[in-house]
């Protein structure tokens, strides 16, 4: 949802920046690569040893490099279907490891076994509405929207966190249940998209 809101005043200000990696000689792919790595590592070596804050801030770091691929990408002129793929590969690496280091820290930190299950719901729902989505277009059908989508997901997902480490009780858990409500809302809504999408193409 906040991709379509705020799509453009993204551009506006990461294009530039783009202009500028490509011209150092960097390509979308490599940073696409850097971006989810970095993510990786420090979600599951910060979360799990209850350093919120230090993951919350560096994944948060790292998955804002996501979004340069995609400006370097137009500053170029084209993407090509390898980085499209590499792209939503990666996109999927990092949400796996970010909800497992969360999931980490509620069972063997916290020993809060109430967030930890919202946390596998949300681990598993992130996968389920990414794949309705792939799936429905590779049969030519339209899975788009919903309320959670991939950006949402990860700024509920490290508000939580991030709030968790300054402090606030029960901040991980309340985010991690509003998230897992509404990764349920998305994947209905977009079971109901694709299923509008086949009766419009019958």
């Amino acid at each position: 949802m906040l991709n379509i809101f705020a799509r453009a005043s993204v551009s506006r200000v990461l294009d530039p920046l783009g202009r500028a990696l490509v011209r150092a000689g960097l390509s979308p792919n490599a940073m696409t690569v850097i971006g989810t790595a970095g993510a990786i590592v420090c979600a599951v070596v910060f979360f799990p040893n209850g350093m919120l804050l230090a993951g919350t801030f560096t994944v948060w770091g790292f998955a804002m490099l996501d979004l340069l691929d995609g400006a370097m990408a137009r500053a170029r002129g084209y993407g090509t279907p390898f980085g499209a793929t590499l792209d939503a590969t990666c996109d999927r690496l990092t949400d796996g490891a970010v909800f497992a280091g969360i999931a980490w820290w509620c069972f063997a930190v916290a020993g809060n076994l109430r967030a930890a299950a919202a946390c596998l719901i949300c681990l598993v729902l992130a996968q389920v509405i990414s794949y309705l989505k792939a799936r429905a277009e590779a049969e030519g059908l339209k899975a788009d929207g919903g309320l959670i989508e991939r950006a949402e997901r990860l700024i509920i997902a490290l508000v939580g966190t991030g709030l968790q480490g300054f402090g606030v009780p029960f901040a991980v858990e309340a985010t991690l249940w509003l998230l897992a409500a509404g990764s349920i809302i998305t994947t209905i809504q977009r079971m109901l998209a694709v299923a509008a999408s086949a009766r419009e193409a019958g």
